[in-house]
């Protein structure tokens, strides 16, 4: 499957079948479902908007360990997240802005700029952590 393209209903059905995993606690499957399909990368910001909480928390935990082996892959979740910064809710604006700044580069430093405005101090100070996670990144050789 062409990581650039996925169907809508794929994308709904991905986004289902990978938050009940999550909410079950079954990280270490969706990981491999991730290492072998990148199109999955995709459904990142469908994840980090769910409601459930083990939800948004798996899908960190995913990221944080797919960032790891594949730095360069994990990127491919970056525009799913990006729209999020502008979301409504405090919480999807914040978990994005972390989500980023985990595995986000120097490109990703004015949208997560934008939110040191933003009218929720929990966010700014996500916000303000993600840039400083990016800057020492691409500080360091």
């Amino acid at each position: 499957m062409d990581y650039q393209s996925i169907s809508e209903a794929d994308e709904k059905e991905f986004t289902q079948l990978i938050a009940e995993d999550l909410e079950s606690g079954a990280l270490e499957k969706v990981i491999e479902l991730f290492r072998y399909n990148k199109a999955l990368y995709l459904i990142v910001g469908n994840l980090t908007r769910d409601e459930r909480m083990k939800v948004r928390l798996g899908a960190n935990m995913l990221m944080d360990e797919l960032r790891e082996e594949r730095p360069e892959e994990v990127k491919l979740a970056l525009p799913s997240l990006l729209s999020l910064l502008s979301s409504e809710s405090p919480t999807v604006r914040g978990d994005a802005a972390d989500l980023i700044g985990m595995i986000g580069s120097d490109e990703q430093l004015a949208p997560l700029e934008k939110l040191l405005d933003d009218p929720n101090h929990q966010v700014v100070e996500i916000a303000a952590d993600a840039i400083d996670t990016i800057k020492e990144i691409i500080s360091t050789p």
